[in-house]
């Protein structure tokens, strides 16, 4: 069985609901299991993060996908913090060759969301990970990526997270996770 981890931060719930509809894409492909861990603040202490548990499970896993919310221009600190807590599996190549993708979600259309993804694709590229994007033209008649992102998922959060991001916005993150899990398998054949 092959495994895909989608680990995020979301302040308000609105990355939550994308990294849900990330992980039923992921976990809609026969012979993946996912985990879905979401970053609390109760594990960031003077700015450092720690949980063992959740390294312990990212070190098992095959594909790891990384969403934040996107706050003024980046990342949220709390991703930040888990990010920088990374350094000890760089120096070590815990994650190498391991599949990496990403996602965010901000309040506005653009919202500079792609410096997220762009802040997820170095972490990963250090790592020595292999990036997948999304594969999806902008725009679709079905909504499907119509913030127009190709690196990673994207969506939109301003009103309550139970209406946003949309519909589109997650069918945009499933198909995301799904593709991560699909070519996942293809690497592993």
């Amino acid at each position: 069985m092959s495994t895909v981890s989608i680990i995020y931060f979301s302040g308000s719930g609105h990355n939550t609901k994308l990294a849900e509809a990330v992980q039923k894409g992921a976990a809609s492909v026969a012979g993946v299991q996912t985990h879905l861990i979401a970053i609390n603040g109760k594990d960031i202490t003077e700015g450092r993060y720690k949980n063992d548990d959740v390294f312990a499970k990212l070190d098992a896993s095959d594909a790891i996908i990384f969403g934040a919310a996107t706050y003024m221009g980046g990342p949220a600190a709390q991703f930040k913090a888990f990010a920088d807590a990374t350094a000890g599996k760089w120096f070590g190549g815990a994650w190498k060759n391991k599949i990496a993708s990403g996602f965010s979600v901000s309040s506005s259309p653009a919202g500079d969301k792609f410096s997220t993804l762009q802040y997820f694709h170095t972490l990963a590229m250090q790592h020595g990970m292999i990036w997948i994007g999304l594969g999806e033209m902008p725009m679709q008649p079905n909504g499907v990526n119509r913030l127009g992102s190709f690196a990673g998922a994207t969506g939109q959060g301003y009103e309550t997270p139970e209406t946003t991001p949309n519909e589109a916005d997650k069918k945009t993150g499933e198909i995301l996770g799904k593709r991560v899990a699909e070519f996942l398998l293809k690497l592993k054949k």
